[in-house]
């Protein structure tokens, strides 16, 4: 037994040490900047010890600041396997995936970055969330891509790529920016300049923009829808109202302007065209949670209680990381004598509003600034 104690420790030491003279001759390569060395080194350190994280993780972000993305997002894929604490690794990736049109998996791993915290560099941030909108917009996610990218543009400042993606989202268009087609140019630019100086704070000069997209594509659809969301958010109803029915004048089937007249009719009272309005919208885009949200909100108000608990729980099968959905329902719930299921509902609520961030539409945080427990709107 004592031969085989003293016999183990020189091999575990002779390959301890082989790989830490690797590690060290990494390191010096990559702060000098022989990359290429580096690469080379960090690759040999893996091939010893296939467990290695910072060699796997050296090797993703060299790979990937020289653009060879394949590499990097294998890299990163191995190193995720072992990080117990991924940091920006899921953002990285993401990257990786947007660059090699993998666009699905990009997506799962900026949500799952956003998750994590969106740690990272200010620039990782500013990169990440930037191509995360972008694919949210692809997605048909217009409200939380114009989230991110309202958020870049307080933070960065304009630029020709920020104003073309919030172009893009703002006028409900399912393009990237390299996709969409040139005859729309001129249309997605000043929609997206509307966007950005509202974004902010420049109220007179996002009229400006307003104004000209409106005298070029008056018949356009989407862009009195686009003005109605404009006018909403500055609380001129009457004339949000107005910008939606003049949408569903142009686009009778347009399922989110009925949503938005539906609920500036639901506060305003409104209940019987609320709920028709609701119930179109619902209709037409089943699958749509803020379609069945705002229809179990105004069933609950037109008094069909029942019905309204329905709505709102498809409502929470199709996104069930929103907050006002579950307050909505812990209302319903309550109301219907569900005390132990309008208790849970009203705990993942609180569960939910202390994580709201990046993941959070603009909607999302305007009811969490005023929804209290027991108000259903």
């Amino acid at each position: 037994m004592l031969v085989l104690v003293l016999a183990a420790p020189p091999v575990l030491l002779a390959e301890q040490k082989s790989l830490d003279e690797i590690a060290r001759e990494a390191d010096a390569a990559r702060t000098a900047d022989r990359m290429q060395d580096a690469i080379h080194l960090y690759r040999q350190g893996v091939g010893v010890r296939s467990a290695w994280q910072d060699g796997w993780w050296w090797l993703g972000s060299l790979y990937y600041d020289q653009d060879r993305f394949p590499e990097a997002q294998a890299a990163l894929t191995r190193f995720l396997t072992l990080a117990p604490k991924p940091g920006p690794a899921y953002a990285f990736l993401g990257l990786c995936e947007y660059e090699t049109h993998d666009y699905t998996h990009s997506l799962e791993h900026f949500r799952k970055w956003a998750l994590e915290g969106s740690p990272g560099t200010t620039e990782l941030i500013d990169v990440a969330s930037f191509h995360w909108a972008l694919l949210l917009t692809r997605e048909g996610r217009f409200v939380q891509s114009l989230f991110l990218l309202a958020a870049k543009a307080e933070r960065r400042g304009g630029s020709a790529a920020l104003t073309e993606a919030m172009g893009l989202a703002s006028l409900r268009m399912t393009f990237l920016p390299e996709d969409y087609p040139a005859e729309q140019r001129e249309k997605v630019w000043l929609a997206g300049e509307a966007a950005y100086y509202f974004a902010v704070q420049q109220a007179d000069r996002a009229e400006d923009y307003e104004d000209k997209l409106l005298l070029h594509y008056d018949r356009a659809p989407n862009v009195h829808y686009f003005r109605g969301t404009l006018f909403g958010f500055q609380k001129k109803r009457e004339a949000a109202k107005e910008e939606y029915r003049q949408e569903l004048r142009i686009s009778p089937q347009h399922a989110p302007a009925m949503m938005e007249l539906a609920r500036l009719d639901l506060d305003d009272g409104q209940l019987d065209e609320a709920l028709s309005l609701a119930s179109r919208a619902a209709s037409l885009d089943p699958k749509n949670a803020a379609a069945q949200h705002v229809l179990g909100q105004t069933l609950f108000a037109a008094g069909q209680v029942q019905k309204g608990a329905e709505a709102l729980e498809t409502a929470r099968r199709l996104a069930p990381d929103s907050p006002s959905i579950r307050l909505h329902l812990a209302t319903v719930y309550r109301k219907l004598g569900r005390t132990s299921d309008a208790e849970h509902e009203l705990a993942v609520f609180n569960a939910l509003k202390a994580k709201q961030g990046v993941l959070l539409p603009p909607e999302e945080l305007q009811e969490l600034a005023h929804d209290q427990p027991g108000r259903t709107k």
